[in-house]
């Protein structure tokens, strides 16, 4: 049996109650489920258990090595905690067809990548990560992800309302204790800790206020966090709606999604709470808010984007040499490769099933890798056959 904090143990069962809180600690006991979430605009899917509030996503028997697949590094799927996805489903049924949208603090990029997927085409989405590291990771997720108008930031929440920059559509999925992270990461435990608690809910307030400023009248915003006590979550609603001219949306979900609403007593917004052994995912709370007034979207012109701004520099070439399975896994770990005597000498897209991996610079006897060296496989195992991920 997992040790759990004894002051993180008597808030969460005061708030869940007994009932919800043996559940949830029950499903330690129990093998965290494993789901994907697909890149519409590389593959689909015809078969597979579907995550019920995400078309893109699918829950899958078991974890498989997901390092040793190349459509993982072409970004074909996304391995995403199932909870998260639910994101998609509040923009799909908030029926808002943003022109800008920000994604405040985005990394590692799974929110990010999903709401990409079913935001508008035109729709400027800016993925910004505050702590350097972060960014990085932030960044290789949306570049291999490949989606045009998605553009990868490194600046602070306060950098984004001094520059006057306005948004359609806000997600704060902000800093927590990471109580929600308990079962998935046992390193999320040690780090727990009531007075980082008291931390969390006070810098989350100070990302939303800035957030706020940057959000059109009319627009939308996400609040979320993966934690499970009511500093962080309702009280922090109650505050939004007590400073801000807002309103919390109310969003449709099929009871036999087993989604728990406000756990605070006299607190009846519509809210949104993943509780493992009660939810097939991992801890969640998420709330969607109106700012009053009438959107008018407009085009997000980002040539005024006066912030950092990350780019990948990624060579490019219209050259593609599909190359098998070993040999993708050579260039994702930065080895030299040897290509049919038949390729073009310069730059080349190296592809795996058709899907581009990266650049190899060709010189005859042998090709560059020029694979960016931070996002290379360091393991040196190589498996007979690659995972079978995306054929269920």
């Amino acid at each position: 049996m997992v040790q759990l904090p004894a002051d993180f143990v008597a808030e969460t069962r005061r708030i869940m109650g007994d009932e919800r809180y043996n559940r949830f600690v029950g499903a330690f006991d129990e093998e965290a489920p494993t789901s994907i979430r697909v890149n519409p605009s590389k593959v689909s899917l015809a078969n597979g258990e579907r995550v019920p509030w995400c078309s893109e996503g699918y829950y899958l028997a078991d974890r498989p090595q997901f390092t040793f697949d190349p459509l993982l590094h072409a970004g074909c799927y996304y391995v995403q905690e199932a909870s998260s996805m639910f994101v998609t489903h509040i923009l799909q049924q908030s029926g808002d067809c943003p022109q800008s949208a920000l994604d405040m603090c985005a990394a590692p990029g799974g929110k990010s990548t999903a709401l990409r997927s079913v935001l508008p085409p035109d729709c400027v989405l800016i993925s910004n990560e505050p702590m350097g590291n972060r960014a990085q990771i932030l960044l290789e997720n949306v570049t291999k992800w490949g989606a045009p108008n998605h553009i990868v930031t490194n600046n602070y929440p306060r950098d984004f309302r001094k520059s006057k920059l306005k948004f359609d559509f806000i997600l704060c999925d902000v800093p927590c204790s990471g109580e929600g992270m308990f079962r998935k990461d046992p390193n999320a435990i040690s780090e727990w800790s009531a007075q980082n608690v008291e931390k969390c809910w006070q810098l989350q307030r100070e990302i939303v206020a800035d957030a706020w400023e940057c959000l059109n009248p009319g627009g939308l915003l996400i609040y979320s966090t993966c934690t499970y006590n009511t500093k962080e979550n309702e009280e922090n609603i109650r505050w939004i709606l007590d400073t801000y001219d807002a309103q919390v949306l109310d969003i449709p979900v099929d009871p036999s999604w087993n989604i728990t609403g406000s756990l605070l007593q006299g607190f009846n917004e519509p809210v949104y709470r993943f509780i493992p052994g009660i939810t097939r995912g991992e801890g969640l709370f998420v709330c969607a808010l109106r700012k009053a007034g009438s959107l008018e979207p407009k085009p997000f012109n980002a040539k005024k984007l006066a912030l950092k701004v990350l780019d990948a520099e990624f060579e490019k070439s219209d050259v593609c040499v599909d190359v098998d399975f070993a040999t993708a896994l050579k260039y994702l770990r930065g080895e030299a490769l040897v290509l049919p005597p038949d390729t073009p000498r310069g730059i080349v897209t190296v592809t795996y099933q058709g899907q581009p991996l990266g650049p190899a610079k060709n010189i005859g006897n042998r090709a560059n890798n020029l694979y960016p060296k931070p996002w290379r496989i360091k393991s040196t195992h190589l498996p007979s056959a690659a995972p079978n991920i995306l054929h269920f």
